[in-house]
């Protein structure tokens, strides 16, 4: 089977795509899978690698970045079928069976590279376009999560075009502080802060409007940090949690990636059984509610109380040699090689199932 990897991107997280490609690669079984690289360049522009040859300094993810590439190219439907064709005109076609985006943040988990797919007809891993674009803007993650009664933590919105405007002290009445300030459409922790004050919050919405028009403000929850990974389509199943315990004031982009004491991650988390199974019913739920498919990484919160806060949730989840989807599996019975299995299998009968619904109408 044709696999093609698409990782890079115009992105905030282009690095983390990066790191999370060069491990799907490595599990992806060669008797299986025929895999081809597209690198996505922080211009946007489509390049062509081997897997074996596509990055320099792999090892390092500070300095990680793509190597020379091989051509230009770009994803079509040609003839039905889905294709990378070279720009320029020069070389064969490269036919593509199945698409794997391995796009972390912008155009990446928001819908974009899901429609491009889908418009080059061909089966994509993970969530499709609407699931990907509601699950990555957090205000919208909310709104639909509240009106199916899941748990989410209080929150507020801040516009781009009201900066200036913005009432901070309201909003700290309404949260409380400590608050967390995220931009509203990007992940791995880019961007956001953890405020005490409302010189810090304002600095902070500052710098979150660097990268977002949309930020939002959300309450401090104390708690256990517990994430669940979920696979599937319509009868989808839900990993063992585990747990992060950050070992800065909370679990930034730099303990993510960058900082390898960043946090402990623990796997399988340190829960009773009762509380598990709320945490799997809790994600599958969220699931659900989200109407996503593929793939997903839920993040919650464990109060003291024992009571579950939905965080938010990932439909790209890292891939990277600490993160956490994979290593859920393994222990869920699972192994890297057989969860890529898994999803593009699932990327296929997604794609089956809509490309037998009707596409033209003819009025009785």
């Amino acid at each position: 089977m044709r696999l093609c990897i698409v990782c890079g991107g115009r992105s905030a997280e282009h690095e983390v795509s990066l790191l999370s490609a060069k491990n799907v690669i490595a599990a992806a079984d060669p008797a299986k899978f025929d895999v081809t690289v597209v690198g996505i360049d922080k211009q946007g522009t489509w390049h062509l690698y081997a897997p074996e040859s596509f990055l320099c300094h792999p090892d390092d993810p500070t300095r990680i970045s793509l190597a020379k590439p091989l051509a230009d190219v770009a994803l079509v439907s040609m003839k039905g079928k889905a294709a990378l064709v070279r720009l320029g005109g020069r070389g064969r076609a490269i036919p593509v069976d199945v698409v794997f985006p391995v796009l972390h943040g912008t155009y990446g988990e928001d819908g974009a590279i899901q429609g491009l797919i889908r418009m080059a007809n061909v089966p994509c891993v993970g969530c499709g376009v609407a699931s990907s674009a509601n699950c990555m803007d957090k205000e919208i993650t909310k709104q639909v999560l509240v009106h199916a009664g899941v748990p989410v933590a209080r929150f507020v919105i801040a516009a781009a075009h009201e900066q200036d405007t913005f009432d901070t002290d309201d909003a700290i009445r309404r949260l409380g502080l400590p608050l967390f300030v995220k931009p509203a459409r990007l992940g791995s922790s880019v961007g956001v802060a953890k405020c005490h004050s409302s010189s810090e919050l304002r600095n902070a919405l500052t710098d979150a409007f660097r990268y977002d028009t949309k930020v939002l403000l959300e309450e401090f929850v104390q708690g256990r940090e517990i994430e669940c990974a979920v696979l599937g389509n319509e009868r989808p199943r839900a990993s063992v949690p585990g747990e992060v315990i950050p070992r800065r004031d909370f679990y930034s982009y730099a303990a993510k990636y960058l900082d390898a004491d960043g946090a402990e991650l623990r796997a399988p988390a340190d829960l009773d059984l009762p509380t598990v199974a709320r945490v799997q019913q809790l994600a599958l739920r969220t699931y659900k509610a989200m109407q996503c498919s593929g793939m997903a990484r839920v993040d919650m919160f464990l109060r003291a109380d024992g009571s579950l806060v939905i965080n938010e949730l990932n439909t790209i989840p890292g891939f990277t040699k600490i993160s956490m989807y994979p290593r859920l599996w393994n222990l869920s019975g699972i192994p890297y090689p057989a969860l890529i299995e898994e999803l593009v299998n699932l990327a296929i009968a997604s794609f089956q199932t809509e490309a037998a619904l009707l596409t033209d109408y003819h009025a009785q």
